[in-house]
């Protein structure tokens, strides 16, 4: 009885407000209507004004009309009056141009004048240049006899006057006499003086040299074999990992495409830290073929079943996602954030995405919205406290 008496309280409050919204919209209409019949009463009066202000021009047309008719003759005598004036000034026009004839006649005539005397300045020029390298030239050779003088014999050219012998003899003769002189020089030999400090110095510097390169050798030697059982090391990891990686990656394609095979592999007669990675997709319902050959989405779906595989065999503690499913169709999508939750116990996870599914399996949405031009603000939505209080 309670219930019922609620319902009936109920349905009475719904039809006081059904009644409380129909008095204000009749109230509203009420204003429309007289709103309309001031505005119209208002467009009466100004039409009534205008009418009458017509009637008022109508009756002073006839006034207008002589008096345009008296300006019209004087614009015409005032036509004729311009028409002497251009005549006039056509006639000067004519007289104006004949004196600029002439006178562009005589300025041509002075402008060759000037052509032909800039001609003869270049022509003047270049010869000048001419005889200004050739000094420099001689002035030169002038400097290098002086130098050779000094360097040869160490003799200036005003105390080389004092040697001025008249009587030379011929210049085959001196040459010869010069080229003896010069072997004689030269077979003297040369005298070091500090020879003994000399070899001092470069034995001390062999000896240190010869050390550094021991020491060298020797690193190189420790280095090489550091270098190999790193390798070695390297090696054995990842033949390790790369095998719970294949297993791995097989779980996740599995559970990503709801069945098929994923199968990882390397090239063989190669090293294998050198080696390429095949990897080979046998979705439900197809043929086991190399990834190239796969869809746009099957390809994407893959490449995420290998991070995750890489993921579930040493989980970060923080990863970014950019839109990495947006290849996928609605399906994989929802299997894709389906498999996204499980990996939230160890790692936690932010995503840049547009899809529906992937924003229905997140825990908080965060997003930019523009409610007014130029301002921007950060709308979010946590959706764990929504499923709490549902």
């Amino acid at each position: 009885e309670l219930d019922e008496h609620k319902q009936e309280e109920a349905e009475k409050t719904r039809e006081l407000e059904q009644i409380r919204v129909e008095e204000a919209e009749l109230t509203q209409k009420e204003g429309f209507a007289g709103e309309n019949i001031s505005r119209i009463l208002s467009e009466t009066e100004a039409l009534e004004t205008e009418k009458e202000e017509i009637l008022e021009i109508l009756s002073g047309s006839e006034k207008d009309r002589e008096e345009k008719e008296k300006g019209i003759a004087s614009l015409k005598e005032a036509v004729k009056d311009y028409t002497n004036r251009d005549e006039e000034s056509r006639a000067q026009m004519e007289t104006y141009r004949a004196e600029r004839d002439t006178k562009n006649t005589e300025y041509r005539a002075i402008f060759n004048k000037r052509d032909e005397l800039s001609k003869e300045i270049s022509t003047l020029d270049k010869e000048s240049y001419r005889l200004h390298t050739q000094m420099e030239k001689i002035e030169e050779k002038r400097e290098d006899s002086i130098s050779y003088m000094w360097e040869e014999y160490e003799v200036t050219p005003n105390n080389a006057i004092k040697y001025k012998k008249e009587d030379i003899g011929s210049q085959s003769a001196l040459k010869r006499e010069i080229n003896q002189l010069k072997e004689q020089i030269r077979n003297l030999g040369h005298v070091n003086v500090n020879a003994i400090e000399d070899y001092k110095n470069v034995l001390e510097r062999h000896t240190f040299l010869s050390a550094q390169h021991e020491d060298l050798v020797k690193a190189e030697e420790s280095l090489v074999g550091i270098i190999a059982e790193l390798d070695e090391g390297m090696r054995k990891q990842f033949t390790e990992k790369f095998k719970s990686i294949q297993v791995e990656f097989d779980k996740a394609f599995r559970e990503l495409f709801g069945g098929g095979k994923g199968t990882l592999e390397l090239d063989e007669e190669t090293d294998i830290l050198e080696a390429g990675v095949r990897i080979i997709s046998q979705p439900p319902g197809k043929k086991l073929q190399n990834m190239m050959q796969l869809s746009g989405g099957e390809k994407a779906l893959t490449a995420i079943a290998l991070l995750f595989a890489i993921q579930n065999l040493k989980p970060s503690p923080f990863c970014l996602l950019d839109e990495i499913e947006a290849a996928l169709d609605d399906s994989n999508v929802g299997r894709f954030a389906g498999y996204l939750q499980k990996l939230t116990q160890n790692t936690q996870f932010i995503i840049i995405t547009h899809r529906r599914g992937t924003m229905s399996a997140a825990d908080r949405l965060y997003g930019i919205t523009m409610q007014e031009k130029g301002v921007s603000t950060l709308v979010s939505v946590d959706l764990v406290e929504n499923q709490l209080t549902k």
